[in-house]
């Protein structure tokens, strides 16, 4: 290898680390889960383009009927993703056709059998 080729090797090298960074952060607003300790709802939870995702530290206790859902300083029956996938660990769910994500401020886990809350994330 001659010295240009290396030099080359390297800029480029130090250009895509540069960039990963971003890749690996690459989050869309982020919000912690807060609502009825009696629920056990914990953990990140992302609004990222037309998704929500629950993140690798997400818990949730117990409560019937959890449903995913976005709102605006408070809940919005119109944005239901559907249920909880899981009561732990990561899972994604996409937004309903027609809704604008950059209107909502909360991810809601929602029990729709009761009209209740059990847990919300307000985004950052």
């Amino acid at each position: 290898m001659n010295r240009r080729s290396f030099l080359t090797t390297v800029a480029a090298t130090a250009a895509s680390l540069v960039t990963l960074p971003a890749l690996a952060g690459g989050h869309g607003r982020l919000g912690t889960f807060s609502g009825a300790a009696r629920y056990g709802a914990g953990g990140t939870a992302e609004l990222a383009g037309n998704q929500v995702n629950l993140l690798a530290d997400f818990t949730f206790g117990s409560a019937p009927d959890p449903k995913i859902a976005l709102g605006r300083d408070g809940y919005d029956a119109n944005t239901l993703m559907g249920p909880l996938k899981s009561t732990s660990g990561a899972s994604s769910y996409t937004l309903p056709a027609g809704i604008d994500p950059s209107q909502y401020n909360e991810i809601w886990i929602w029990c729709e059998q009761y009209n209740v809350p059990l847990a919300v994330a307000k985004l950052g």
